[in-house]
């Protein structure tokens, strides 16, 4: 598809704001109007094309560098998914132009590693919060500004994962900004530092479910850019068993968020029915 507005001259663009030649946003090739306001955000570019399978009717908006995006149709509620790519400055990016672009909803869809010895590959997580150890959010707030996923998207996908009867798990996840030590996983050549030691099981102590790479960054961001946020997780390995796989896990999370984006536009018109700005469970005895 035509991603294009009107070109701008070199005189137009700008180094603090930056645009592509066409006028869209620098990195997601995207405009105003051009994606649904609430969209599924993957870091893999490869799991848009299978959301977009996924849906009822959709299309390939763009794709440069990592940021792959598309938009559609699921059970006739608008949807789009952008993907951000792996770790939080890359999806920054993602999230800041998304919002720039008039963006009010995003799901994380991704990957995890669990920290409980119950929770099995293929499992599922939906994140409450977030340690944050991503070393970008922290950029714009102190660590102690505390990283938390919107109420009526978690509690949305807590809904979808009934609905659809996944295994799922609530909790706290670790968000960090290195795959390898910073993870606790040896690395090539021997290097460790003693600083590394016993994150797993500190961790483990403090009641987190999982370590992935991103929803701190997400948690923080999108509240600060005006926008509400939350993510499900599909667990790939268990630190504490050793276990590693995929077992159905992204598929599972990926056909649940579907199914959170269309929850959440039912309690959207609860809630303007009633009049209110926040949706809590009276509203759904009460419709």
């Amino acid at each position: 598809m035509d991603t294009s507005g009107p070109n701008q001259s070199p005189a137009q663009r700008r180094a603090d704001a930056p645009t592509n030649e066409t006028g869209a946003q620098y990195h997601l090739h995207l405009s105003v109007g051009q994606i649904p306001s609430t969209v599924l955000m993957p870091g893999d570019p490869g799991r848009v094309q299978r959301m977009q399978a996924s849906w009822d009717e959709g299309e390939e908006l763009a794709f440069h560098r990592e940021y792959r995006s598309a938009r559609g149709t699921y059970k006739g509620v608008p949807i789009g998914a952008i993907s951000s790519g792996v770790g939080a400055p890359s999806l920054e990016i993602a999230t800041h132009e998304f919002a720039t672009i008039g963006g009010q909803t995003i799901l994380r869809v991704g990957t995890c590693g669990a920290l409980r010895a119950e929770i099995e590959t293929g499992d599922l997580i939906v994140p409450v919060a977030a340690v944050r150890r991503d070393g970008t959010a922290d950029r714009y707030l102190p660590l102690e500004h505390p990283a938390f996923a919107d109420p009526e998207v978690y509690m949305a996908l807590i809904e979808a994962c009934e609905r659809l009867g996944y295994r799922y798990h609530v909790g706290i996840v670790c968000s960090v900004g290195s795959f390898y030590v910073g993870q606790e996983r040896p690395v090539t050549g021997g290097f460790w530092q003693s600083g590394a030691d016993g994150l797993v099981d500190d961790l483990r102590k403090a009641g987190v479910v999982c370590l992935e790479m991103e929803c701190s960054a997400l948690f923080v961001l999108a509240r600060l850019f005006g926008m509400r946020s939350g993510a499900i997780l599909g667990a790939v390995a268990n630190r504490v068993t050793n276990a590693f796989g995929d077992n159905g896990a992204e598929e599972r999370a990926i056909h649940a968020a579907n199914e959170a984006v269309v929850i959440l536009d039912g309690w959207r018109q609860l809630k303007t029915a009633a009049g209110k700005a926040n949706f809590y469970p009276s509203l759904l005895r009460d419709a």
